[in-house]
């Protein structure tokens, strides 16, 4: 656990409350599976680095770029990377203000380490992002409404940034490649805000909803044995009944977060692309540098790489390099951004499972000891 952060249980016996043990997750890795599409990711990215982006970027030129950065632009670099990890643990307690920071961040960097590092392993994250709520005391129908908020609004905003990256684009007048991003992507982002918040709005229009897709997906039920019993309906009522509350109270708090996420990881990549082309020269318009992180955000979409590893990275060194950056820096800035944004994450999660674990497991012991001991009284 955090350093500073008290164990819940030990909060609880000092109110006199019965101190709650922690939920262990109970999902299993699919080590089949894991290693099949772990393989198939490892394998794309070694072809994007290895094939792709030495054809619109330059490793030699960035080579030469990194080597020329000063310690004034490491020193920037480095704060920007501390307040995007400070951000990024506000998610959760903007979902849920019950949490402390330090139990927020923990939860947050955990998932991500589990969700970028552990191929397939979705429903291995969910379930320890479950354990660890619970153990903070939340019930476990609060922990549910919060992993599902922060999740749904994280998907917003990689839908919603490729539109606002469109736009800055279009503004320097760069647009021609990824033009087609902007209306596609304003129209599923539409349809899917328009859908969800239809279902938010009241009970009878959520089950009008479900029972319209009860008949749009009628043929697949009729036609496929195993869907026959299959029902949207229910699972839409209980959706809205789950989170109508939350949302209603914290979606600005989840909007402020995750875009403050998403945006604080921009002004890494903008650090590190300044720092290589030197803060005292001309570089590039930070209108083309962000339309180029964010567009890159729809690489994300794409279930191929954990974290859009690879593929946000050609996209991203592609726009810059097309808005005018050279093929150097523009390489140099996304490793750097990669390597600063990405890597320290992945060992400050694994701190954070280990930590949590650590304690859980204490935690589990000391009530299952109590308790043997209670039971032999009787």
């Amino acid at each position: 656990m955090s350093q500073g952060e008290s164990d819940p249980s030990d909060v609880a016996e000092s109110r006199g409350e019965a101190p709650v043990s922690p939920q262990v997750p109970s999902a299993k890795l699919d080590v089949r599976k894991s290693v099949i599409l772990g393989v198939i990711g490892i394998a794309f990215i070694v072809l994007i680095f290895w094939k792709v982006i030495p054809q619109i970027g330059s490793y030699s030129e960035a080579l030469e770029s990194l080597q020329s950065m000063t310690w004034g632009a490491l020193i920037i670099i480095g704060i920007t990377v501390v307040i995007y990890l400070a951000v990024y643990g506000l998610a959760y307690r903007a979902a849920e203000p019950r949490l402390t920071y330090l139990q927020s961040q923990q939860v947050n960097q955990a998932a991500f380490t589990i969700s970028n590092g552990v191929p397939a392993g979705g429903a291995v994250g969910l379930a320890v992002q479950f354990g660890m709520l619970t153990s903070f005391r939340l019930p476990p129908t609060a922990a549910t409404a919060a992993i599902t908020a922060v999740s749904i609004w994280s998907t917003f905003i990689s839908l919603g940034f490729p539109i606002m990256g469109v736009l800055a684009l279009s503004i320097v007048g760069t647009t021609d490649s990824v033009a087609w991003m902007g209306p596609l992507g304003l129209v599923i982002l539409i349809v899917i805000v328009a859908l969800f918040v239809s279902i938010m709005r009241s009970a009878p229009l959520a089950e009008r909803i479900g029972a319209l897709g009860n008949k749009v997906i009628h043929p697949l039920t009729t036609r496929f044995h195993r869907m026959k019993d299959l029902d949207v309906a229910a699972p839409i009522v209980k959706f809205r009944s789950d989170m109508y509350d939350l949302l209603r109270r914290r979606w600005l708090w989840l909007t402020a977060a995750q875009v403050g996420i998403s945006f604080t990881q921009f002004l890494i990549l903008f650090a590190a692309l300044r720092g290589v082309e030197g803060w005292d020269q001309p570089g590039t318009n930070p209108l083309a540098a962000f339309g180029a992180y964010a567009v890159s955000h729809i690489m994300l979409m794409v279930p191929i790489t954990p974290g859009g590893l690879g593929t946000m990275d050609a996209l991203m060194i592609q726009l810059l390099v097309s808005s005018g950056t050279e093929k150097g820096a523009a390489t140099a800035a996304d490793l750097v951004w990669r390597a600063t944004s990405y890597f320290p994450q992945i060992i400050i999660g694994l701190f954070a499972l280990i930590t949590w674990y650590r304690k859980a497991g204490q935690a589990f012991a000391t009530r299952s000891v109590g308790a043997k001991r209670a039971e032999g009284t009787h």
